[in-house]
Order: structure tokens, then sequence, then C-alpha cells
């Protein structure tokens, strides 16, 4: 019998390779040559599937890469945010978030889960850019341009080399704030 996480892996095999009209009952369980029966022992049905794909998505993309940068207490909160964008750049590709953010253009539970993992990812940044020593309104305006850099690029074609990308982030996170006046 297949886990709870084999059903999770499989759906997002099939979201990635043929998009979020195949994540069906019946695609995951030819996919894992399973029966019905095996589905419904994890799920209640594809709403619940769905929610808990979207849930691992969150904590595979977000709250996994936000423990980790948390896990470096010995360095600044510049520095944090500097190791954060390492260990994105490192998860190599983007068809996962990519997938996800085209379902959540059609879907509404897709959508809503999308509109929290972009609020935790946001917010963390926001508040590493607040520990480093900029206001709330330049942090939160950098932590948006941050944001919108990484979803962008995902979707440029053709897509900005890693170390193209990275200078840009860079340039954001040690820009000096704009003077008033």
């Amino acid at each position: 019998m297949a886990s709870k996480q084999d059903w999770l892996t499989e759906g997002m095999a099939v979201l990635v390779q043929r998009g979020e009209h195949a994540l069906t009952i019946e695609e995951l369980c030819t996919g894992l040559g399973l029966t019905k029966g095996s589905f419904y022992h994890h799920f209640k049905g594809m709403s619940a599937y769905k929610a808990a794909l979207l849930a691992q998505f969150e904590a595979e993309w977000t709250t996994r890469f936000i423990d980790l940068a948390e896990n470096y207490t010995d360095l600044s909160a510049r520095e944090k945010l500097v190791r954060l964008l390492d260990v994105v750049e490192a998860t190599g590709s983007p068809e996962p978030e990519v997938t996800i953010r085209v379902w959540a253009q059609r879907d509404p539970q897709a959508r809503t889960a999308l509109d929290q993992v972009d609020a935790a990812r946001t917010a963390y940044a926001r508040t590493l850019l607040m520990e480093a020593g900029l206001t709330p309104d330049d942090a939160d305006r950098r932590a948006r341009t941050l944001s919108l850099l990484v979803i962008g690029a995902d979707f440029a074609v053709p897509r900005p080399s890693p170390a193209e990308l990275r200078a840009l982030l860079q340039h954001v996170i040690d820009e000096e704030p704009a003077c008033a006046g």
C-alpha cells in the first residue's frame, strides 16, 4: 500500500508533467498502480487531496526554506536573507512553483493556498529586512520587490541566469534607503 507521501509525490509529478486537469483520482491510481480504495484510505476526496498537496508545497517550498535560514543563528538578518537566497537558488528547477502559480490562476483553492505562501515569504523577508535596520515601509517595499523578482524570473523567457538573478536580488537587499526630502 502506498503511503500518504507517495500519493502526494505522485500528485506533484502529475501536476508538473501534465497540469492540474490531469490531477484526478484515476490518473493518480494509474500512476501508482493502485486502486481508488487506497486513495480513499488516505484522503476523503479530491478536495482534501488537493488541500494536502498544496500544504505539502507550502511546507517544502516555503516553511522548509525559512526553517533552514533560521538555523543560522550566528548570522545577521541580512546574511540570513542572503543564505535564504542561496537555498532557494540551490533548489534548481522552478517547475513546481510555476505549475502551482498557473493552477492558482484557475482554481480558488490553489489561489488561497498560494496567497498564504506568498504572504509567509514576504512577511519573513520583511522581518529580516526590519531586523537589518530598515523602516517598516522600506522593508515592506523591498520584501515585495524580492518576491516579485523571484516569481518573475520563473516566468521570464529566457530565464535569467542564477548569477544575473542573484545580482538583482542582492541589489535590492543592499540598496541604500531613499532619502526623503
